[in-house]
């Protein structure tokens, strides 16, 4: 039976993310589902995340996926715990969803000497602290400082990611946040679009200060989360198949998705 891993984001940055889980389990099946129509979530409120979000989930359960990852920040950090308390028990009770917050916050304190660490994210991320909340569970001693990037998407979404003219948006909240606290060590990319101005980031940040990007990290603790549940590793199944949707235009989303993951893409539109 085709039981694949499902991979969810407002637009094509979980694909970053994606990328790096087919690169270190390559044998799986995996749908992609990106929610280009109304993308991008981060200047959503919380209600209407939270709706988006378990449309997207309702739609992956009905094409046999029995696990989905939110490879997107502002779902993750808005609409996965009501999704995993509430209503999977009433949808799907044999069925789960999982984060990228939580994986990178349990090992981010291997990444800062000085215990301060900067997050940059999208208005939507950061306005629900989800960050400092799970970094203080198990980092107590460490500093938290955010900074909203919201024209960061919008950049990349639209092919100016290494552009000249990114230099100033880039620029600006970086030495908002260095400006704030001045001893960061670690920077947190927490929006998967973000590993696309890596370049950009390098240029006008301290040259040993630690980038933490998530797609390496939640790749990894996918591997152990099947370890531990073998359980949900035997129903998925393993021929190695992709498929990819969106509910915009297939012919934006293969050009664009093309760059975020490495490789050709060709898509699916669904409307749910």
């Amino acid at each position: 039976m085709f039981s694949p891993i499902g991979i969810f984001d407002s637009g094509y940055g979980g694909l970053t993310v994606m990328r790096e889980i087919i690169k270190t389990l390559p044998q799986y099946d995996y749908i992609y589902l990106g929610d280009n129509a109304r993308s991008p979530y981060g200047p959503r409120s919380f209600e209407a995340v939270y709706k988006y979000t378990l449309q997207a989930v309702e739609w992956l359960f009905n094409n046999n996926c029995q696990l989905v990852i939110l490879a997107c920040n502002t779902s993750s950090a808005k609409a996965l715990r009501t999704i995993q308390q509430k209503d999977l028990q009433n949808i799907a009770p044999e069925k789960r969803v999982l984060g990228v917050i939580r994986p990178l916050t349990e090992c981010v304190g291997i990444y800062t000497l000085n215990r301060h660490i900067g997050i940059l994210g999208t208005a939507g991320t950061v306005a629900s602290r989800s960050y400092p909340i799970e970094i203080n569970k198990f980092f107590p001693d460490i500093t938290v400082i955010q900074e909203a990037c919201p024209i960061w998407v919008p950049l990349v979404e639209n092919g100016e990611y290494s552009s000249d003219g990114a230099d100033y948006f880039i620029r600006k909240h970086l030495d908002n946040i260095f400006k704030i606290d001045p001893k960061i060590d670690a920077i947190v990319l927490g929006c998967t679009h973000y590993p696309l101005l890596l370049n950009k980031i390098r240029k006008f940040i301290p040259s040993n200060v630690n980038i933490i990007s998530q797609g390496e990290i939640v790749s990894h603790s996918l591997v152990d989360y099947l370890k531990r549940h073998s359980e949900m590793e035997i129903k998925l199944s393993k021929n190695a198949n992709l498929q990819f949707f969106t509910t915009d235009s297939t012919e934006i989303f293969d050009s664009q998705a093309s760059i975020f993951l490495g490789k050709i893409v060709k898509s699916e539109k669904v409307g749910y």
